[in-house]
């Protein structure tokens, strides 16, 4: 059964004739005889009563008429949507994000990009490392903001904000008031670390693999929330980028001396995935405001 024999199959049922059906459709009148018998022995059963060139549905044809409006009405709104998703005027755009990052970079991102298109639509999901890039493996999301180290081959990568990472202890430890210190300075102290599926976990890890120097976590966190508060209440010590959320009372944050300590954050996309043209634009923009600028 074939689309265009369902549009057949209504135009007949609305004019009544054959001839005049054939014209409404461009079609010769033998080629929409035969779909419609075609139709018919599909169906096994006939659908109109005939007299001559008019027609008139019969019990069986206005039964699988009221099915096949529906239907072919459900594919319109089908196409209307996908339309009205992928516009870039109109359309949706599904971004994933880390936790950390819904504090103040993504929220601030999706106003500026709806003041400039304000019939744009998200969908957003926010969650740890594990969560999003599931979100964006399986094309639940178009587009995903993490940080560069969990980037892959087939994943198209723009850099967004780089962040200095910060050696950060309690106000009242000894090291609080140092102007800057190197990871060496801290041999000994407890350190608060970060499980699995924290994004500025592979960062951390790949700096001090390069340092040649390795600390041993006391505690490892769910989140960078998390870990400042542990710091705050004297249990440890960690590196974490000094962004809104983590800048608590009772912290006090310390430049690295040593070189490459940095938090790169970016938009992350499937370059063997169709992308709507609302999502390119989209990535138009923030490869416009965001990369060139550094905001």
């Amino acid at each position: 059964m074939e689309l265009t024999q369902l549009e057949y199959f209504l135009t007949v049922s609305r004019l009544q004739h054959m001839t005049k059906a054939s014209k409404a459709l461009s079609i010769t009148q033998p080629a929409l005889s035969h779909a419609i018998s075609k139709l018919e022995s599909e169906l096994g059963v006939p659908l109109f009563e005939r007299n001559g060139r008019n027609v008139k549905l019969n019990r069986y044809g206005s039964m699988f008429a009221r099915w096949v409006e529906q239907a072919l009405q459900d594919i319109q709104n089908g196409m209307q949507e996908i339309e009205e998703s992928s516009n870039p005027d109109t359309g949706i755009i599904s971004v994933s994000y880390l936790n950390i990052l819904g504090v103040d970079l993504v929220p601030a991102l999706v106003r500026a990009y709806q003041l400039a298109h304000p019939k744009v639509r998200f969908e957003l999901h926010q969650g740890n490392l594990g969560d999003i890039d599931e979100h964006l493996e399986k094309g639940h999301s178009d587009l995903m903001i993490t940080s560069r180290e969990s980037t892959m081959d087939h994943h198209n990568w723009l850099v967004m904000r780089t962040m200095p990472l910060y050696i950060v202890v309690s106000s009242h430890h000894r090291l609080a008031k140092r102007p800057s210190l190197s990871l060496m300075d801290l041999s000994g102290e407890p350190f608060v670390g970060l499980k699995h599926n924290c994004g500025l976990r592979a960062t951390i890890q790949s700096r001090f693999q390069h340092t040649g120097f390795i600390l041993s976590s006391t505690y490892d966190a769910e989140d960078l929330a998390t870990v400042a508060g542990f710091i705050k209440e004297g249990l440890g010590v960690s590196v974490l980028p000094k962004t809104a959320g983590l800048m608590l009372e009772g912290l006090s944050w310390i430049p690295i001396t040593d070189e490459g300590w940095f938090w790169e954050i970016g938009l992350k996309w499937r370059e063997d995935r169709y992308l709507s043209p609302a999502a390119r634009r989209f990535i138009e923009y923030v490869e416009h405001h965001y990369q060139v600028s550094g905001k």
